[in-house]
């Protein structure tokens, strides 16, 4: 029993802390409570997010605040056409010492930080793009044969733009697949858009503090994988997850009509994740069946595909998930 108090009171003491984030972030990410929301989520979880939105709708300025809030070392990558592998990574520089001597040296990229901001990530090459997976997945890169281990903790949140947008390419589905969540950043409300003209064009505008520190998000994960999930959460989250592989028996004849391939056991785990870091930003000890519906979006979109047939009748991923999780909903009233 001590044992559990200890632990909700760790849980509720952390809410409180993330309560104080939030706001902190608010006040200059105006009205996207649902968009930070998640974007906590991916970094409590110890996660990557995939900002997906058109630019100007305020990506690159969440990320900034964030790095300052949660007491991160961030940097930022400009995605381009020419951007190379070792423009991210690093590279060996042979250089001239003392003597005539001459030796390599590791001149370390910007991918050495804790929180990356790969901004326009669909804009550069896949060559390019694949330079992050190791790191994502690895937490370290391999430069010239030797392994290098990467800050602790170490996040990536990319910004995308539309894939109709000139100039972009496709995220391969391996490097889809490392990121948390997929985050949507709509266009804001017309209040909310009057509240950031007069927040951003006046003579003052609110600076960002630090909330956090690196040390206090490490710990913040580790008691984010202890917290309970409930047996019917978890089933939901299978449920979920099966009912959109087409060769499932539990697939509906729109799934096997409609997606090409479905989400893996990743898709899980990270729903496994993720309810919890819902549930925590919410002021709840424990996630319930919402949390699995709220973020089946998020986790999901990124982790299947349409075929073409789909595709080309304009369905969409996300009336599909709507779908599935009504048909979800019936069948467990119905039991």
């Amino acid at each position: 029993m001590a044992e559990h108090a200890e632990l909700i009171d760790e849980i509720e003491a952390l809410g409180e802390k993330l309560v104080a984030a939030k706001s902190a972030i608010t006040r200059r990410f105006i009205g996207q409570e649902r968009v930070v929301d998640l974007t906590l989520s991916a970094l409590l979880c110890g996660g990557h997010g995939l900002l997906v939105g058109l630019p100007g709708l305020g990506k690159t300025r969440l990320v900034e605040t964030l790095s300052t809030v949660m007491g991160l070392d961030a940097n930022r990558v400009q995605f381009t056409p020419d951007l190379m592998p070792a423009d991210i990574l690093g590279s060996e520089v042979l250089e001239k010492g003392k003597g005539g001597t001459r030796e390599f040296r590791f001149v370390p990229g910007p991918i050495f930080c804790q929180l990356l901001m790969a901004d326009e990530i669909n804009r550069a090459s896949p060559r390019t793009q694949s330079a992050l997976l190791q790191a994502m997945q690895e937490k370290k890169v391999t430069v010239a044969g030797q392994d290098r281990p990467l800050s602790a903790p170490f996040h990536v949140l990319a910004t995308q733009n539309p894939i109709e947008q000139e100039g972009t390419y496709p995220l391969p589905e391996a490097q889809l697949d490392r990121f948390l969540v997929q985050i949507d950043v709509p266009y804001p409300t017309r209040d909310t858009e009057r509240d950031i003209l007069l927040a951003t064009t006046g003579a003052d505008e609110d600076e960002a503090h630090q909330v956090f520190t690196g040390e206090e998000l490490i710990a913040a994960q580790q008691l984010l994988r202890r917290m309970p999930v409930g047996e019917a959460v978890m089933e939901r989250i299978l449920d979920l997850v099966r009912a959109f592989r087409p060769e499932d028996d539990t697939a509906t004849e729109q799934v096997r009509e409609k997606i090409a391939w479905g989400p893996g056991p990743r898709a899980a785990q990270a729903l496994m994740m993720t309810v919890r870091a819902q549930a925590l930003l919410h002021g709840r000890l424990a996630p319930s069946a919402q949390d699995v519906i709220d973020m089946a979006a998020p986790v999901l979109s990124h982790r299947m595909a349409l075929n073409f047939a789909a595709r080309a009748r304009g369905d969409t991923l996300t009336g599909l998930i709507d779908e599935t999780l009504a048909r979800l909903d019936g069948s467990e009233a119905a039991a």
